[in-house]
């Protein structure tokens, strides 16, 4: 009993500081500390600058023949091309037409460069870092593009430019960062230290600041006026999602940090580019919404819930 409460205790100090940062987003923006506009460029900071700063660094810090895992990246694009089918053929069957598009991204998409990572930096530190980092090219690329097919099939008024979406992957931060850190960890290129330095003041805003911007942009009205569209869209991206990708992972053979870092990604809520997208193609943005408050909000008791269960089992 004590052994399990210790590791309960183990599992807690993992996931209770990034969701208790996300809450206190909550909070500073309801008492008034921050508001829409620090949040719009705060996330604009994170998601040009910071970030794309802390994968650099992490990568650049890594030994890639630890970081570099092929077999984790092609796992990830076939259980999340796999698991969005199936969230479509779920959909098919039980949404209604008009909303399908809305509920099978909002199902699927989670949201990997901010609760992810932060997650894996604080069970695996540079490592985590440094292997969500690599796995975000794979993210992105995935989850844009499945987004796209699936929200065109069914948001008769949106316009999609394949070229636009093209651009928007290929100029994404967070990719030309990777890219950018790679030469650096496979030839051992060093930073000078001043630079080196500055850049890690930098990058360590990254994750309490973008924490704190999904905190303040959840809504507690949304959750008020969450009707059974959105509640099942958010127990699907929460819980079905998770178990089948981890326990397909599981079967695959993967342990340890490669296994804690996909579940992390797997187990993460809907993505607030969910909500971007529903709403530059015409579609049911409240809708959206919804479902990112929701399961933002189950994640906190779902992630925690998780790992414990991969701790006890012993698989991480």
């Amino acid at each position: 009993m004590n052994e399990m409460l210790a590791l309960f205790i183990a599992t807690l100090n993992v996931t209770v500081p990034v969701f208790a940062m996300v809450f206190l987003g909550l909070v500073l923006k309801r008492i008034g500390w921050i508001d829409d506009t620090f949040i719009g460029t705060a996330s604009t900071l994170v998601f040009k600058g910071t970030m794309p700063a802390l994968v650099f660094l992490s990568i650049v810090r890594a030994d890639l023949d630890h970081a570099l895992r092929p077999g984790m990246l092609v796992f990830f694009a076939c259980a999340t091309l796999i698991t969005f089918l199936l969230l479509w053929g779920w959909a098919i069957w039980r949404i209604p037409r008009a909303e399908r598009g809305v509920i099978v991204q909002g199902a699927f998409r989670g949201n990997c460069g901010i609760v992810g990572l932060a997650l894996a930096a604080n069970l695996y530190g540079d490592l985590g870092l440094s292997m969500g980092g690599i796995l975000m090219g794979v993210v992105i690329l995935s989850y844009n593009i499945l987004s796209v097919v699936v929200l065109s099939s069914y948001l008769e008024d949106g316009r999609t430019s394949w070229r636009a979406i093209a651009h928007g992957i290929i100029t994404n931060p967070l990719i030309l960062s990777v890219l950018a850190a790679l030469p650096f960890a496979g030839f051992g290129w060093q930073l000078p230290v001043w630079l080196e330095t500055s850049g890690d003041y930098f990058a360590r805003m990254t994750l309490p600041l973008a924490l704190i911007c999904i905190g303040g942009t959840l809504s507690m009205r949304s959750l008020r006026e969450g009707r059974t569209l959105s509640l099942q869209a958010s127990l699907m991206k929460m819980i079905s999602v998770p178990l089948i990708a981890t326990g397909a992972a599981v079967l695959m053979g993967f342990r340890g940090t490669e296994l804690g870092v996909l579940f992390f990604y797997f187990a993460s809520p809907t993505a607030a580019a969910s909500f971007v997208m529903v709403r530059a193609m015409g579609g049911n943005d409240r809708l959206a919404a919804n479902i990112i408050a929701i399961s933002t909000l189950m994640a906190a008791v779902t992630v925690t819930a998780g790992i414990f269960i991969l701790k006890l089992s012993g698989l991480l």
